[in-house]
């Protein structure tokens, strides 16, 4: 089961990175981990640089995939990201959070939705 649910995520980020770049989006890593988290795609859309997670369902019995991106996930991410803009650089462009949605039941095609600056910092830093 955990080798299906791996190769599932992979395929729905796949996916995601794929729509991102027909909206103009530039991936620029993909799996970037951190002793904080992984952030699934990072990307430029425009003047922005972009931190993305990519939520997969095949059904929607857990609920929608937005709804995996919870509190704790969020915190996650921002920690990920601040790490990320410290070793890498990238401090003096504006940054935002976006998530992507992908439906992908068994019987049907795949639906990407992306939901831009989904969640902004929460502060504490």
């Amino acid at each position: 089961m955990a080798d299906w649910n791996r190769e599932f995520g992979k395929k729905g980020e796949d996916l995601a990175a794929k729509r991102l770049s027909k909206l103009g989006y530039k991936i620029i890593e993909r799996n970037y981990r951190t002793p904080a988290g992984e952030i699934d795609i990072i990307a430029t859309d425009g003047e922005y640089l972009v931190f993305v997670e990519v939520k997969s369902r095949s059904d929607l019995s857990f609920g929608a995939p937005e709804l995996a991106v919870n509190r704790h996930k969020r915190r996650q991410m921002e920690k990920a990201a601040l790490l990320y803009l410290m070793k890498k650089g990238g401090a003096d462009k504006p940054c935002r959070f976006d998530v992507v949605c992908i439906n992908a039941a068994p019987d049907a095609d795949a639906e990407c939705e992306v939901i831009k600056d989904a969640f902004e910092l929460s502060g504490g830093y």
